[in-house]
């Protein structure tokens, strides 16, 4: 279903993301509609796929993977599919992503020290495919607006 977002789902997506957990009564006043607009907008946006659900977003600091980072990762020929098979299988990946330009995948990892990050980097460059990679260490994260789901 192709949802057209409005000023007020737009409004509404941006409550939302500023905490989650408010009553519909909190978010209908903050926007100036009824209580039923809001449930409403909230099973439309749910229903559509626009929101997929709620969450808890965590301080890095205060989850057990202090170590964090970023992989830019080169793939020689087309088993993009494989390495990203192989890649979830892979407990550190917190994240892929398919991108464009230079590299051909970014993968999130975390990992509880720098050892347990070289090992797991070790492993992604095993990866049948994997010709290239650069890495980067997250040292903060001042502001996050997407939560892992």
């Amino acid at each position: 279903m192709d949802v057209r977002l409005d000023e007020l789902d737009e409004r509404l997506i941006t409550l939302l993301r500023q905490n989650a957990r408010r009553s519909i009564s909190d978010l209908a006043g903050d926007l100036g509609v009824s209580r039923a607009t809001v449930r409403v907008r909230l099973e439309r946006l749910e229903r559509s796929g626009q929101v997929v659900g709620y969450t808890v977003v965590l301080r890095a600091d205060a989850v057990d993977q202090p170590v964090r980072g970023i992989t830019m990762i080169g793939i020689e020929g087309r088993v993009t599919d494989g390495v990203i098979r192989a890649l979830g299988g892979l407990p550190d990946v917190t994240a892929i992503h398919t991108t464009n330009g230079r590299w051909d995948l970014i993968v999130e990892l975390g990992t509880a020290t720098l050892a347990d990050l070289d090992a797991v980097l070790r492993r992604i460059r095993l990866i049948p495919g994997v010709n290239n990679s650069e890495t980067s260490l997250l040292l903060a994260t001042p502001r996050s607006a997407r939560a892992r789901l």
